[in-house]
């Protein structure tokens, strides 16, 4: 009995963590969704909301809402020593990790085209929100001064100065390349949580298969014994 109680009481604390990163993927989809528009007042809220806009942001709020779809599905598994209701949440968990798998190879990918991809955003943003990103990472133009052209400001204030620096390219991959390994690695720990919870899942499965066998075995003695 004391093993059960292990088994069953690992059980709920890997389904409460698992149910604790749904809310974080939804506060994270929802947050985000709410200021990624918002105007930049610096260069590195304006890359940082311009990479938010790449995000899948309906997808993790859809991968959410399915964690919390099936911890309300193991909480009868828990309660009950009904197996349907463990094996469904099993299932679910594993819809939820391969989701979660996806999405977090989706962010992943973002990074291995970054310098590439964000050059028709860089290029598409008024000279404002240019200016932001030349002045806080302190270049000009996007992978040179004259590639797109550079806006004149404090950092580049003429051609010839212009040309000294450093092209956008380089800090702006660098940066946001940082900032999604942290978002995607984040994701990828709430595929490894799915995974332990569909290890303790098979592990409760098997522990009440067997307290099931043994009860039978129980009754089928106490009915020899009573011949």
């Amino acid at each position: 009995m004391a093993n059960a109680n292990k088994v069953l009481l690992s059980y709920v604390a890997i389904d409460g963590l698992f149910l604790l990163m749904g809310v974080f993927m939804l506060a994270f989809s929802v947050i985000v969704q709410n200021i990624q528009f918002e105007v930049p007042t610096d260069g590195k809220q304006a890359a940082r909301n311009l990479l938010y806009q790449r995000f899948p942001l309906t997808a993790g709020i859809a991968n959410s809402v399915i964690v919390f779809v099936t911890f309300l599905v193991t909480i009868p598994g828990i309660i009950t020593p009904a197996r349907i209701w463990l094996k469904l949440g099993g299932y679910m968990a594993t819809v939820c990790a391969l989701w979660s798998l996806i999405l977090g190879l989706y962010l992943w990918i973002l990074t291995l085209k970054t310098k590439e991809d964000f050059a028709p955003i860089f290029v598409a943003q008024p000279a404002a929100v240019k200016g932001l990103m030349q002045t806080s990472f302190n270049c000009c133009g996007y992978f040179n001064s004259s590639a797109p052209a550079f806006v004149t400001d404090a950092i580049c204030p003429s051609p010839a100065a212009a040309a000294l620096m450093r092209g956008c390219a380089t800090p702006i991959t660098a940066f946001a390349n940082v900032f999604i390994d942290d978002i995607f690695t984040a994701v990828f720990g709430m595929v490894g949580v799915d995974v332990v919870l569909i290890m303790a899942t098979a592990c409760l499965l098997k522990e009440r298969k067997e307290r099931e066998r043994f009860r039978h075995i129980d009754n089928k003695s106490s009915a020899i014994g009573r011949f």
